[in-house]
Formats: C-alpha cells, sequence, structure tokens
C-alpha cells in the first residue's frame, strides 16, 4: 500500500451515484495513476499501489466519470455512476413478530447483568406519536374518552417508543419503587431507566438488550451498538413522520445535540482509516481494532453540539419548532453519541466536514 495515499468513496445507493476522493500522497506534487474499474480502485505512485476492491454489491461504471477537480487540504474529486445493493444491517433492538411469545430476558448492555429474567411477552406493541392525545378532539364529536388516562403496560406487554421500552415490573420487585426515580444497573452503575409509576419501568433502547432466554448473551462493543441504536431510531422516525430534525436530549430535557438527517442510503468505502492521529477512548477501543474492513454503511447527518451553552440560540429555535423530534437519552449516553459524532466527523476529508456551519456525520 503506496504510504500515505487515501482513498474515500461514497455511494448513493437510491441516486447511483458515488463521490471519489482520491487524497494527495504525503510529500505532495508526486506523480499519479488512477484505474478505476466496475470492481475496484487502483492508485499508483512511486512509493507504491493502493489497491481496493469492492463490496460485491457495488459495481462503478468508469466511463461515467465526470467534474473532475482539485480541492485543496483534500485531492482529486470525481463524480461517476455506481450501482448499489443498499441493505441497513442494524443492531436489532427487538423484533416484534418473531420474539412475542417467547420468553425474554433483558440485559445491561454495558456489562451484561440479567435486569428481567425469563419474561413471557404476550404482546409487543408500538406507542402512538407523544403528541396523539392533543389530536384526539379531532376524531371525536364528544368528550375525550382518553382524557386523564396513561398507556401502561401490563405484566405481559411491551411498549415501544422512540427510544425507549415500556414494561410492567410489578412481579419482579421486592417493594413499590417511587415514580419518576431512575433504575440502575447493580453491576456496572450505568443509569438504564426509569419508573413512569409504581409498576411500569421506562428502559431506554441504547442501555438494554432483549434476547430470547435460550440465546446466550454476547457483548456487542458500546460505539457500535450506540451509532446503530440511534440510527435505527432515525430511520423508523423519517419513515413514519417524515421528520429531519432531531435534538438530542436527557431525562432533565437539556438538549446536548442538534442532528439534521440527510440521508439513509450510503455505503462510505476508505482506506486508510488510520486512527493513530485521534485520541483511544475506551468507547473506541474494538471499533479502532475492526479498522481492517474499508466499507461499511451510514446514515448521514449534520450536527451541531449544545454543550456548554454553545449554540444556545439555535437550539431555543429548534425546540419551538413542531417539526423538530426530541429524542431522550440518558446524559452518559448523549455524552457518547456526542463522542462518536465528533470522531466520525475528524476522519472524513476535510471538505466533507462542514456544510452551513453544521457539522457532517458518515
Amino acid at each position: 500500500m503506496a504510504a500515505g495515499a487515501r482513498v474515500f468513496l461514497e455511494v448513493r445507493s437510491r441516486l447511483r451515484r458515488a463521490l471519489l476522493i482520491v487524497g494527495e500522497p504525503k510529500g505532495g506534487g508526486m506523480p499519479m495513476d488512477v484505474t478505476i474499474t466496475p470492481f475496484s480502485l487502483r492508485l499508483i505512485i512511486p512509493e507504491g499501489c493502493t489497491e481496493i476492491w469492492l463490496p460485491a454489491e457495488v459495481r462503478l461504471v468508469p466511463s461515467s466519470c465526470r467534474g473532475l477537480q482539485y480541492v485543496a487540504g483534500d485531492g482529486l474529486h470525481l463524480r461517476l455512476q455506481a450501482q448499489a445493493e443498499f441493505s441497513t444491517k442494524l443492531i436489532s433492538i427487538f423484533n416484534q413478530s418473531s420474539q412475542a411469545q417467547e420468553c425474554c430476558t433483558f440485559y445491561c448492555q454495558s456489562c451484561g447483568e440479567v435486569i428481567i429474567r425469563d419474561r413471557k411477552l404476550l404482546r409487543v406493541l408500538p406507542l402512538p406519536s407523544e403528541n396523539w392525545g392533543a389530536l384526539v378532539e379531532e376524531w371525536c364529536c364528544h368528550p375525550d374518552p382518553f382524557a386523564n388516562k396513561l398507556l401502561h403496560p401490563r405484566e405481559n406487554d411491551c411498549f415501544i417508543g422512540d427510544s425507549f421500552f415500556l414494561v410492567n415490573l410489578r412481579s419482579n420487585l421486592q417493594q413499590e419503587p417511587k415514580a419518576n426515580t431512575k433504575v440502575i444497573c447493580k453491576r456496572c452503575k450505568v443509569v438504564l431507566g426509569e419508573t413512569v409509576s409504581s409498576e411500569t419501568t421506562k428502559f431506554y433502547m441504547t442501555e438494554v438488550i432483549i434476547q430470547p432466554s435460550e440465546r446466550s448473551f454476547s457483548i456487542i462493543p458500546r460505539s457500535q451498538f450506540v451509532q446503530s441504536i440511534v440510527a435505527q431510531c432515525l430511520v423508523e422516525l423519517s419513515s413514519a413522520r417524515s421528520t429531519f430534525r432531531y435534538t438530542i436530549q436527557d431525562q432533565d430535557g437539556k438538549v446536548y445535540i442538534l442532528l439534521w438527517l440527510l440521508n439513509l442510503d450510503s455505503l462510505v468505502i476508505e482506506s486508510l482509516r488510520s486512527s493513530k492521529h485521534i485520541t483511544k477512548f475506551p468507547l473506541f477501543e474494538d471499533t479502532l481494532k475492526s479498522d481492517s474492513s474499508p466499507a461499511w454503511n451510514a446514515v448521514k447527518v449534520l450536527y451541531q453540539p449544545c454543550i456548554k451553552s454553545r449554540n444556545k440560540k439555535l437550539a431555543s429555535l429548534w425546540e419551538s419548532d413542531i417539526s423538530v423530534h426530541s429524542l431522550t437519552l440518558p446524559s452518559a449516553t448523549c455524552l457518547e453519541l456526542l463522542l462518536i459524532l465528533s470522531r466520525s466527523n475528524a476522519m472524513l476529508p476535510p471538505s466533507l466536514r462542514q456544510m452551513n456551519s453544521f457539522q457532517e456525520f458518515h
């Protein structure tokens, strides 16, 4: 592989087009030979050769290359047609059809501690949108029959919200808990959720894994899990509600991140995903080890951090905008997500890192 050579390819499966960026070798000014075939990319410089074989589901159309230009700090940019069979491989939060009627076990995602053992779920139901009560007046010609009635699951129910589960813990508790108290993992002390009432508990999707009881628990790298869960929430919300702007907030309503969803169909292929210049946090140790895989599906978003009073005015405008949807997560997970976004942004070519003052994430 050529020293310092970098190739970045983003394929948009629905648009059938791709953006190729060939980075300038270290030292600059060297002659370079770029060869594009339907199945591979090859970069030759005096120091050596970099060749990337594309995934089986991706095909390029070399004859369609256009828009060749040099961008300072990035290198050569060009666009071309591409074909890709896009399949979003997300970590399954909960398969409603297959796991209903089965005995399930709830685990802490961080350490594997059992939260609920062998719970038979007879009903797994999605909750209506959080503003459903305001729409009842449009449905009924008589007084609201649902006024002051909350949706609480029974013992064998699991209700699914935007970023949380509601379950009934009455049979698992020694004593009756108070409402609005945090639920904390006994082993690792991570916040898993909070009590909604004396019987109903809310678990956050980013903190709990639900699996059939006969299946053994396997640890998923934390960064990979958080990214996949948040991506799945964005995919489902954008499809069901045509919502593309989000605030990420904690249980107290404090906004940490503004997210603007751009697209869901990107496949990113990159050589030399070097992490040696990026500070290694425990959150990323497992993903840094997996850099050997050059291709991954991506959800593309723009984001703005809102910690330490940053973007306070913009956050206030978004909070008052009815087209913006809020996703609530534990405060520690909000910070984890911000760190994930920042790290991914730093690994993009410089010209792709910002757009209209927002930072970009793949």
